[in-house]
């Protein structure tokens, strides 16, 4: 499974969605992209292929980022995906 998750303004949670194939996935985070490079404000409906009854709506002037990611079977549940910081102990 791919995970396209959207960064909203003013929301600490992401909005994610999945999709089976690498080309589909894609081709909705380019859509999202041009949606958000856009100078107006565009209603974005998204659908989940892992939930098929998942559906959300988002304003395309909301979105802060948005991160396409490989889902893989090991991946610990409700963690998303990006950067993380090491920080090396004194001894």
């Amino acid at each position: 499974m791919i995970s396209i998750d959207l960064a909203l303004k003013y929301t600490p949670l992401p909005i994610s969605v999945q999709r089976k194939e690498v080309e589909d996935a894609q081709t909705l985070y380019d859509q999202i992209v041009n949606a958000m490079k856009s100078g107006t404000s565009q209603l974005i409906e998204l659908t989940c292929e892992k939930q098929t009854e998942k559906k959300v709506a988002v304003m395309s002037d909301q979105i802060s980022a948005v991160i396409l990611s490989q889902k893989d079977g090991g991946a610990a549940a409700g963690r998303v995906p990006g950067f993380f910081s090491m920080v090396e102990s004194e001894q």
